[in-house]
């Protein structure tokens, strides 16, 4: 390694923690180490597309995130937010900002390179377009967006992992049934990691003039408690129809999913089990989770008592309403990952259908409670008065919408999830567990969102 790459690595020791991405918060870095790199562009600004192996003092498996790492003489203002840190007498930064070489990835795609062990797939027939310049779209997540123009949007995975990443794989499978619920894949990052295929990024359709589900429903909640004397279904920005349409999309999208890959089934001892061994993991993280275990694995409990084998099959994995768009002919389903804390091979099984409805429902809490924190309507998970206004107003817009997206897909799939209420309120509590350990780890302020939920939802 020479002296240049050590400096590089200690600046990147100091910057990954930082990021909005790192999943990993929390956990004591033992070491950096450049796994494997690709250079992207010879001149200034000259860029390495990396992927860093972390390891832990914890003794747990290293992670492997994807960086684009940028260098310049001098960064233009507009990059100067980016900065890794000085190296040699250049400046390293995440390049993924950086127009010119988010310009370059899409070139690369368009002309299919091969670089050495990373390929820029275009979909078979495809004509990928070079003359559009691309941009970061919004915060940061879990992964990085670009979008070019108003037309295509590269979605570049930060923690990769060897194995076909769901999103990509999920996608494709539903384009195969000519499916109306996601943008088309237009292209693909792929190559290898640790000796295995792996999927880098994923090239899209962009779906302007949209409107992310989420900010619909915070609009929505808002509206309803600003107007003191009306109801739910009387206030301007009734989410309940949109609720509606948005489960019979779901619903829509599963039984595409079953058409393209098939179905299974499993033990209720099995999925039970798995939200055991879930529970103890989040124990460790979220002590506020201790007063409610018994509960909580007594709901599990009754799941492993269940008489018949559950349909299972191929589903989003981490659906809720961030995740969805609702575009001027109807609602898409983005982001197909699954929870990006399970490992991929959990993430590309089978599971039960609910999973993703549980996720939705929970997601209408989240809406509702997470607007009241911030207007400061409790300090704690307990501390509301139970006969708030906001309160109950807030209730009432949840209960309406989750009760919509619920007719909804059952007027698509031709049952009712409501119907299989033992699976789909652990499913549900399941959810909101891991939700716990999440903020726990990322955003401390909203932990008491999801053990409020835990308690009313034990409660009921």
């Amino acid at each position: 390694m020479t002296p240049h790459s050590e400096v590089l690595l200690d600046r990147l020791t100091e910057w990954l923690p930082r990021q909005r991405w790192f999943a990993a918060k929390g956990r004591a870095i033992s070491r950096v180490r450049i796994a494997q790199s690709v250079r992207l562009r010879d001149r200034e600004p000259n860029a390495d597309l990396m992927v860093l192996a972390v390891e832990f003092g914890d003794g747990g498996s290293a992670e492997h995130y994807q960086v684009l790492v940028g260098r310049r003489e001098r960064l233009p203002a507009e990059l100067e937010h980016m900065v890794i840190g000085p190296v040699a007498d250049m400046i390293a930064y995440d390049g993924v900002w950086d127009s010119e070489l988010a310009d370059d990835l899409l070139k690369a795609m368009a002309a299919g390179e091969q670089r050495d062990w990373l390929r820029f797939a275009p979909e078979p027939g495809e004509d990928i377009p070079t003359d559009l310049h691309g941009r970061v779209l919004g915060a940061e997540q879990s992964n990085t967006s670009i979008a070019y123009g108003e037309q295509l949007l590269l979605k570049l995975f930060r923690k990769v992992a060897p194995g076909i990443n769901p999103d990509l794989e999920l996608h494709r499978a539903l384009r195969s049934v000519g499916s109306q619920e996601v943008a088309p894949v237009r292209g693909a990052i792929e190559g290898t990691l640790d000796g295995e295929a792996a999927v880098f990024g994923v090239l899209q359709d962009f779906a302007a003039n949209s409107a992310e589900g989420w900010s619909m429903a915070l609009i929505s909640i808002r509206d309803l408690l600003a107007e003191a004397d009306l109801r739910a279904d009387e206030v301007g920005g009734d989410f309940a129809g949109e609720a509606t349409r948005l489960g019979k999309t779901v619903a829509v999208t599963h039984q595409e999913l079953v058409s393209a890959l098939g179905s299974g089934t499993v033990s209720p001892e099995v999925v039970a089990q798995g939200m055991r061994e879930r529970l103890d993991r989040a124990l460790l993280v979220v002590p506020e989770l201790a007063e409610l275990s018994g509960p909580l694995r007594a709901t599990f409990d009754a799941v492993a008592g269940l008489g018949e084998p559950l349909v299972t099959q191929r589903i989003h994995g981490d659906l809720h309403l961030g995740q969805t768009l609702r575009t001027p002919h109807g609602w898409l389903l983005i982001d197909f990952e699954g929870e990006p804390a399970r490992p991929l091979a959990e993430r590309r099984g089978f599971e039960p259908a609910l999973r993703d409805v549980a996720g939705m429902l929970r997601s209408f809490d989240y809406a509702a409670y997470h607007q009241l924190a911030e207007w400061g309507e409790w300090v704690g998970p307990t501390d509301a008065d139970p006969e708030s206004q906001l309160i109950w107003r807030a209730e009432e817009w949840t209960a309406r919408n989750r009760s919509a997206f619920c007719e909804g897909y059952a007027g698509a799939a031709g049952h009712d999830p409501r119907d299989s209420n033992v699976l789909l309120d652990a499913l549900e509590l399941d959810k909101a567990i891991y939700e716990t350990v999440y903020e726990t780890r990322n955003r401390p302020t909203w932990l008491s969102v999801p053990l409020r939920s835990l308690r009313r939802l034990l409660a009921s």
